[in-house]
Order: structure tokens, then sequence, then C-alpha cells
């Protein structure tokens, strides 16, 4: 066990992080903070819930000169909702050093964001197609920059913006620090690595570390008609006190929360076409348990970090093993036991055998509940609530009315109306939800997730007017944009040989 104050960390940094309520470091924050502080460039293999935000916040903001208001830090995040989050969870530890983190993303006014940048953050993390919006506008300077940290790479990436983050480092000094976070290391991270980090240590989580270890996983397999009823029952089974569902297009993820809420349950949907300020709306309302059911893709689900979330469902199956530990890993946190279901038709069946060969952990498959067992569940969670009303032995105020009650009726009768009262009972209003294709089992090219067929009403969700065929850009010879360094920092291909070799030994 490792303690933030066996890290050499300064004493209003440990003030901050005390008050956040963490004591022990995680892996991820462990091995990359020291190291950190050093000044090397390294790259952290990590999934979402490792508390990696941490990892490189607390040396970020440690570096930080808090006389001069000018940007010395920049965070590249993949979309809007963990642009925010990271920058709230970096204000909250630089709150004792006097640090200002400012947010910055498409969406939100940009006149906004230019008065903001003229009062001088410390830190901007941003998108990378608004940063690049700004540079070009000479409203965001980067030469004081002396750190650079982009938080899931390998998602940036896969949405196309690799010729942004390659302008946004050109326009960084030469001589600064990188740090860059990927769940995956495929190949395109590793020649990121190489072009724009020098001397790179890989430090990777081990899989027994991640956060999947603490969530019970279980799997239905369904028809695809079949699989909405099946989801009301298993979650009238499970009374959830917040629940995520997953859905693979935006069409699916409006047509689920409406479909939710004509059954009863307390649900909004977000995806990417929804105005941020109502993406705003939903998630402070889920966070503050207005409403109890959330259904997402997993674009827009990407980086939440919201506690209490007990339990996952994944409607659709997920396009790649990496997806599904992200979306299983809004629940299982700071400790607590989380539970994810996920539902399959018999014909992705081969999807769920490679999400379980790539986590190393088997499902239990579980069948649909019966009527009457969805039913039992929600008598069983009203009886448990009763009782916990008695064991309070707060209700002296109706203890005359219950005697009265009781003059003109039997006991049996009488409690058998409050359980039928206070029991959700199964609903059955018909709804419809447009069919999807199961998930095709034929090999798809690498770094594919964004550029499947697009239906009519059900298109998927990637970043904006992207070519989302693969991670990089293209020149006009149509070969792979490589590019040269500005700076200085361009590397022999002897140098990028190493980085890779590096990778092989270390991975």
């Amino acid at each position: 066990m490792t303690t933030f104050n066996e890290l050499g960390l300064s004493p209003e940094l440990l003030q901050s992080i005390n008050n956040m309520g963490f004591e022990e470091a995680t892996p991820i924050q462990r091995d990359t903070i020291p190291t950190a502080l050093k000044g090397t460039d390294l790259i952290g293999q990590a999934q979402t819930g490792t508390g990696k935000t941490a990892a490189f916040g607390i040396p970020l903001i440690e570096k930080m000169d808090t006389k001069s208001r000018i940007v010395q830090g920049i965070v590249l995040a993949p979309t809007r909702e963990l642009a925010v989050q990271v920058a709230e969870e970096l204000n909250k530890i630089g709150q004792f050093k006097g640090i200002k983190t400012l947010p910055i993303y498409g969406g939100q006014s940009i006149v906004r964001q230019i008065k903001a940048l003229k009062n001088g953050p410390h830190i901007v993390v941003g998108t990378p197609g608004r940063v690049q919006d700004h540079i070009n506008r000479k409203t965001l300077k980067l030469e004081k920059v002396h750190t650079v940290v982009l938080d899931e790479a390998d998602e940036m990436l896969n949405m196309g913006f690799v010729e942004d983050i390659e302008k946004i480092l050109e326009n960084v000094p030469s001589e600064r620090h990188t740090m860059l976070f990927s769940a995956t290391m495929p190949k395109q991270i590793q020649n990121l690595a190489a072009k724009f980090m020098k001397d790179v240590l890989l430090i990777k989580v081990k899989a027994s570390e991640m956060t999947v270890k603490n969530i019970e996983q279980e799997y239905v397999e369904v028809k695809e008609r079949q699989k909405f009823d099946a989801l009301c029952r298993f979650m009238d089974i499970h009374s959830p006190e917040l629940a995520i569902v997953f859905g693979r297009t935006k069409r699916r993820v409006d047509e689920l929360s409406e479909a939710l809420s004509k059954r009863g349950y307390s649900a909004e949907g977000i995806h990417g076409d929804l105005p941020q300020a109502k993406r705003d709306k939903v998630l402070r309302a889920f966070k503050n348990n207005t409403i109890e059911v959330l259904v997402a893709t997993d674009v827009a689900a990407r980086g939440l970090d919201i506690s209490g979330v007990s339990h996952v469902y994944n409607f659709d199956i997920p396009q790649d093993p990496e997806s599904y530990v992200h979306r299983i890993g809004r629940t299982g946190r700071a400790g607590k036991t989380g539970y994810a279901l996920t539902f399959i038709t018999p014909r992705e069946i081969d999807h769920l055998y490679t999400i379980e060969k790539i986590t190393k952990r088997k499902m239990v498959k579980r069948s649909v509940p019966s009527v009457s067992e969805a039913m039992e569940g929600q008598q069983q969670i009203t009886l448990e609530k009763l009782m916990e009303v008695v064991e309070e032995d707060n209700f002296g105020g109706y203890k005359q009315t219950a005697v009265e009650l009781l003059d003109e009726n039997d006991s049996v009768t009488l409690l058998a109306a409050a359980l039928k009262l206070l029991t959700k009972e199964p609903d059955t209003t018909p709804v419809k939800l447009t069919d999807e294709p199961p998930l095709s089992t034929k090999k798809r090219r690498p770094n594919n997730r964004f550029s499947d067929r697009r239906r009519s009403g059900g298109k998927r969700e990637g970043g904006g007017g992207r070519d989302r065929r693969s991670g990089f850009s293209k020149d006009r010879s149509g070969s792979r944009d490589g590019g040269s360094r500005s700076g200085g920092r361009d590397q022999s291909y002897r140098s990028q040989k190493r980085v890779r070799e590096d990778f092989k030994n270390r991975g």
C-alpha cells in the first residue's frame, strides 16, 4: 500500500487530496506520479476508473507556477463530458494551490470561452477540434506550455482527431513534458509516441488490477424482439439505485429511453446529437438521483465518473472488448461491488466469447425471468422497505389510524392492500423498438468502429464530420500522414524502432 504522503507532494496538494477523501494511491497513481514529477515522458495504459486523472493531474498541478496567469498545461480529451469532468477534478486537486483549470469544447459559446481564456487559466482541458479552433483564432497561445496530457488517446484516434492532435502538439514548445494515457495500445499509439515523445516509459496496469474484478458479470441470450421485456423484468427484480443502459446507436437510445418512460421507469437518454445544455441537464439529474436510469451510447458515456451506479445493462452487446470494459467500468467503483448484464442474440455468441477471452472472465448465463418472478422481486423489495420503517420505529402518528382500520378490517387484508399499493407491478404497456441487426461475425478492419453502415435514423456515433475509417489522416497520395515534427523534435528511424521494441518488451 502506498499513501500520498509517501509521494513527496506539497502540503497544499496533500490538503486537497485529503479533502477529496483519497488515502491510498491506486496502482496507476503509485507508478505514474513519481515518474511524472521527474519530467519523464510516459504512457499510462489504464482503463477509465483506475484513477488516471489524479495520476496525471497531481504532477501536472505540482509543476504549475501560480504567480504566472498564463496557460502552462494542456489536456486533450475525446468528448465534452470527459473534458468537463477532468477540469472539475483538476480544480479540486489544485484548490489550495490556487490553480485555475478551464474546459473548452464544441457546443459551448466560443465567445464565452474566449472571455474565460483572457482571465488567464493555468491549465486548459479541451477536445481537439475546439482547441485547434482557438489556436487558429489566436485566442489560445501555447508557447509557455510545459506539460501536455493526451487522455484516452486511443478513443481520440478512433474518432479521427489525429490530425488535430498533431497540429496542436506542433504549437507546443519542443522542450516539454508529455504524458499519454490509453486503455489499449495499438500501433497508432506507438507511432504517436515515437513521433512526439522522448525516451518514453510505459506504465501498465495489470489486468488483475482493473476495476472489472469488482463487477459481477452475467449475460442473457434472447431474441432481438424479446430484449426489452427481458430488460424490464430484470430491472424489476434488481430494482437498481442508479443504472446505465447502453445502446448501440443514437436511434436506439432515443427509443429505449422513451419506452422505459412509458413503462414507468424514470429514464433519460444522452448521445452526441443532443444539444450540450440538454446533455448537461440529464447528467445533473442522474448524478442527483432525480432520474434512476441513464440510457447512453458508448461515446456519450465515455469518461463519465458518476458514483453510485449499481447496475450496467448492455442492451446491445458492444462491438469490441475495450468498449465492454469501459461500459461496465461505470459501476463497481470506490471498492463497491457492481453488476453488469449483457443481452446477446443467438448470432452474437462469438462476440461474447471474444470479450470473455480478452477480459479473462467468464460471464454467468442467466435465463429471462417470468412475469411472476418479476412480481415476486418487486414484492420482496417492498417488504424490505416496510421492515426498514418498522425497525426505525418512527410512525407514532399513524398508529391510531391503524387501530381504527383494524376495527373494520382484518390485519391480513390491510397488510396485503398496503403491499399492493407500495409495490411496482410489472408494466405491460406496448412498446415498439426498431430492430438492430446483430453484429457481424466477420473480421473488421482495424479501428473500424465508427465506419459501419449508417442506417436511417440509427447512425453510429463518432466525431463530427471526420473520416472515421482509421485513426490517421491521409495525404493526397493516399498514404498515411506521418508529417514532420516542428521544433527540432524529429526522431530517427533508430529512435522509433527503440520505442517499439520497448513496447514489445514491456507489454
